[in-house]
């Protein structure tokens, strides 16, 4: 089926549930308003639609290849990247002094959305383009910038972050790459990178690596990492290109899903880099990369689950099968089962709440930068840390779950490759292992982000939940209210209770065991916020007189199919954090074997 995008979800969740008009109220983006959002997002949908969906079957079954220290691009994905370059969509958030469009954080993400979903193997590629291009902008040098950032901006050369290491995983203290300096200012880099994505390619003239390496002298572990910054090419100073670096793709891995995405083992011998930041502190300017490409892998699980829900929903439009038990039609589309209309409501509300929460997050994002007052900037940066990890995890575990429906609406032509509803649970499987798995996630939401500030910023959210939860009693009476109120009653024993145990020397095993169950709790419960929003806000526009009325009909009905079947589940999530690290030390692998 062909991929349409959702423009108008998009549009009324950032209007209407993320709150992206107190953005526009900071003054910081002159050039933007309600008009440029919606042109932004039909541009956006409309490129995704016609130009890079009819890609991603045969990124999926071409794919990329590596041959003599060269990866080319799966068919049509080098012409589909020039056309991205030339509508300016790696620029939409960067600074105009870089030639950038100064737009919004939450504005890029949603429209990001409608790239991952037509083809999240392309989507890749520029989404480690924005990252590197916000670590320049934080960290680079004026030099740096005039000779790359603008670049990068434009699209003519796309970034590269590159981490891992055979032996280090996500361990990045283990790592063990070296740069040398050469008396010139600029180092010789040594070492094999793994699981780069786009780390090479000929869609561009030119690719622009973030390396992580140990200078001769830096300290062992975390404290002795230095990002680096290697072109593909040496850059001479009229801006055109020279000669090769010594730096190149050994092979690229065979993988589960995103087939169109090349995924490089690179090899770094004696090639030319340039320190960027502060020698040893590489690891924090990493993570201006990291938390930006985090939230877009979140945002990568809202967008492949979006395209497995319009494949299994066309599906079981037209398939027919049984008698409907409510029209009484013999051999009726599927969709007239109610069990198939239980998955695909559901599919619809984690959707939607996993869209939310990652724009919600990108606006928190933009306030954090660019509200009036340090207060209100030190508010929303609290809000933006505790979403972040919520917003990468829960999301891609949406994905993942999203598209498992899906093969499941299809039965057992699901499980049948021309169908197409398999390459989305493949492809989405990778995107809980990105940027730090779901397990790391959960326990910085634990370690760090809900500590950081003594709970202060989870309290305010709960308070916040609260005061939406008063208000539903406008819309719904007795369990879709009561299973929001119970759900947030959890959320908040499950915070004070982990606060106590961090607070105690011996409850480290306690809290890294809860990790998992109140990142998902916290997500559960987000999300119902946001779809209660949703429908608060969408019954005020039926009550003006304006809108779609069956549409806004729908935001209504949405978040009860929310309640009834995730808030539900929130006192078993409470449970599951409260187990303890004692009962998991009792498994130990000898029990586990047995």
């Amino acid at each position: 089926m062909s991929y349409r995008a959702p423009v108008r979800d998009l549009i009324f969740t950032l209007t209407e549930v993320a709150g992206v008009d107190a953005v526009a109220a900071t003054g910081a983006f002159p050039d933007y308003d309600r008009d440029i959002l919606a042109a932004v997002l039909e541009a956006a949908g409309q490129f995704s639609e016609e130009v890079l969906a009819p890609l991603n079957r045969v990124g999926d079954q071409k794919g990329a290849t590596c041959a003599n220290g060269a990866v080319k691009a799966a068919p049509g994905f080098a012409d589909a990247y020039r056309q991205f370059a030339e509508g300016g969509w790696t620029g939409l958030t960067a600074s105009a002094e870089a030639g950038g469009q100064h737009l919004p954080k939450a504005l890029e993400l949603a429209a990001y959305e409608t790239v991952h979903s037509a083809n999240m193997a392309f989507g890749l590629c520029p989404m480690l383009s924005l990252a590197a291009i916000e670590a320049l902008e934080a960290v680079g040098t004026e030099s740096q910038k005039a000779t790359y950032l603008t670049k990068l901006v434009s699209g003519e050369w796309t970034g590269a972050m590159v981490l891992t290491e055979p032996q280090a995983g996500s361990d990045l203290g283990a790592l063990t790459a070296t740069a040398v300096p050469n008396g010139d200012g600029t180092y010789r880099l040594n070492g094999q990178k793994i699981f780069i994505t786009w780390g090479d390619h000929d869609a561009t003239d030119n690719i622009v690596h973030m390396v992580l390496a140990r200078l001769p002298d830096a300290p062992p572990g975390p404290k002795g990492i230095s990002l680096f910054l290697l072109s593909k090419f040496a850059v001479k100073p009229d801006g055109s290109l020279g000669e090769r670096n010594s730096f190149r793709p050994v092979s690229i891995e065979h993988k589960l899903g995103i087939h169109g995405s090349p995924t490089c083992v690179m090899a770094y011998e004696d090639a030319t880099a340039e320190l960027v930041g502060t020698p040893n502190q590489g690891l924090a300017h990493m993570f201006v990369m990291m938390n930006a490409a985090r939230l877009a892998v979140g945002v990568e699980g809202v967008g492949i689950a979006e395209r497995a829900y319009q494949h299994a929903l066309a599906y079981a439009r037209e398939r027919r099968q049984g008698r409907s038990v409510w029209t009484g039609e013999a051999n009726a589309p599927i969709i007239d089962h109610p069990d198939v209309r239980r998955m695909l409501s559901v599919m619809k509300a984690k959707v939607a709440a996993a869209r939310a929460i990652c724009l919600s997050t990108g606006v928190a994002a933009d306030l954090a930068r660019h509200a009036g007052d340090e207060a209100e900037r030190k508010r929303w940066k609290g809000r933006e840390d505790l979403f972040t990890p919520i917003a990468k995890a829960w999301s891609t575990d949406v994905g993942c779950e999203v598209a498992s429906t899906g093969v499941q609406v299809h039965g057992g032509m699901g499980f049948i490759e021309e169908t197409g509803a398999a390459q989305y649970y493949r492809d989405a499987r990778i995107a809980p292992i990105y940027e730090g798995t779901n397990g790391i996630q959960a326990m910085d939401l634990v370690g760090r982000k809900l500590g950081q500030d003594g709970g202060e910023s989870a309290k305010v959210l709960i308070a916040e939940m609260k005061a939406t939860a008063a208000k539903l009693p406008k819309l719904y009476s007795g369990k879709p209210v009561d299973r929001f109120v119970n759900a947030i009653e959890a959320v908040e024993d499950a915070t004070l209770w982990l606060l106590d145990r961090k607070a105690d020397a011996r409850g480290a095993a306690d809290v890294l065991a809860a990790a998992d169950g109140y990142l998902k709790l916290l997500g559960d419960v987000v999300g119902g916020w946001m779809l209660a929003k949703g429908a608060l806000a969408a019954r005020e526009i039926l009550d003006s007189g304006e809108g779609d009325a069956a549409w806004l009909e729908g935001k209504i009905a949405l978040y009860e199919v929310y309640a009834a079947n995730v808030l539900g589940h929130a006192s078993s999530r409470l449970a599951a954090i409260g187990q303890g690290g004692d009962l998991l030390e009792r498994m130990s692998a000898d029990v586990l074997a047995g």
